[in-house]
């Protein structure tokens, strides 16, 4: 078995896993199309709850056919339940921030997270910043001032808030990762970890609930299918198709495809629901993409002798 494993590791992405990517971040980008839809039907703190039990149910149905043990004892319960607060909380500033701003500043402020996380590494992990990833981070922040001008320019003061909660939940994603680089879940499998958040943003959304509008606004045939699109395929089949490509490829060659992720956002933004990107989005794209490409990028392996 531990030769067989050995024998599907791959030293670098090749064509399969670079086209499964590519389709892995347009379904990225898509999902927050598909969020937006789902609000005319339901209120963005149950569809943050539904997503994650009925994708959670999914990816438990997933571990007991492939035989992956989720309850033994392995240190990660307390950082677990702090990762799991993390990201019920993030996905809350996501989806409720997504109703007031559009799918394209949302996306692109969301996909600030490798940012963020080179920041948190840099002061908590020593992973240090060097200059090319400094220069990164300079195009990324002028992005974040291309995006935030674009929301003065040409929204209100509800557009700035949801502005922030999608800043915020950038922010909160990168000190989920953060959490888990310094834990016990560094070590233990993706799909407990992934089981952790998803009840993590399950019983946060539940007890945040009684605060928020209506749950079922007006139901219908596309927000239904929007929700199921997010449940089903989001949750329950790309992520565990991600955790497979994690499993045979270098994450670092796979993060080098991140910053597609906000351009298809932006794309599918326009295509779908009419949200024409004005020059300011449309520069806030080319930073932040090109920051996301030299954040991610490969260190050079030094040649010996």
């Amino acid at each position: 078995m531990a030769v067989a494993s050995a024998l599907d590791r791959r030293d670098a992405v090749d064509l399969a896993a670079a086209s499964i990517m590519v389709g892995l971040t347009f379904s990225w980008g898509l999902n927050y199309v598909a969020a937006k839809i789902s609000y005319a039907g339901f209120d963005p703190v149950f569809v943050s709850i539904a997503r994650s039990i009925i994708g959670g149910l999914c990816v438990l149905g997933w571990c007991w056919l492939r035989g992956i043990r989720l309850f033994k004892a392995d240190g990660s319960l307390v950082a677990g339940i702090i990762v799991g607060v993390l990201f019920g909380v993030e996905f809350l500033c996501l989806y409720i921030g997504l109703e007031y701003t559009t799918v394209a500043r949302n996306t692109l402020l969301v996909n600030t997270m490798p940012f963020w996380v080179l920041i948190g590494g840099h002061f908590l992990l020593g992973e240090r910043i060097n200059a090319r990833k400094l220069g990164g981070l300079v195009l990324a922040f002028c992005g974040l001032v291309a995006v935030f001008s674009d929301g003065i320019a040409g929204g209100t003061d509800v557009t700035l808030m949801g502005d922030l909660l999608s800043l915020g939940s950038g922010i909160l994603w990168a000190a989920t990762s953060i959490v888990i680089k310094r834990s016990k879940l560094v070590e233990t499998s993706a799909e407990k970890l992934l089981l952790y958040q998803l009840a993590g943003a399950a019983i946060v959304g539940v007890l945040v609930l009684p605060f928020a509008g209506p749950p079922i606004r007006a139901v219908s045939a596309l927000p239904t299918l929007a929700l199921l699109f997010q449940s089903l395929y989001i949750v329950a089949f790309t992520y565990v198709l991600w955790f497979w490509l994690l499993r045979r490829y270098p994450a670092s060659g796979l993060s080098s495809f991140a910053f597609l992720s906000p351009v298809f956002g932006v794309l599918c933004g326009a295509i779908i629901l009419g949200e024409a990107p004005t020059t300011r989005i449309f520069v806030a794209l080319g930073l932040i993409a090109v920051g996301l490409i030299i954040v991610n990028r490969p260190a050079r392996k030094q040649v010996p002798g």
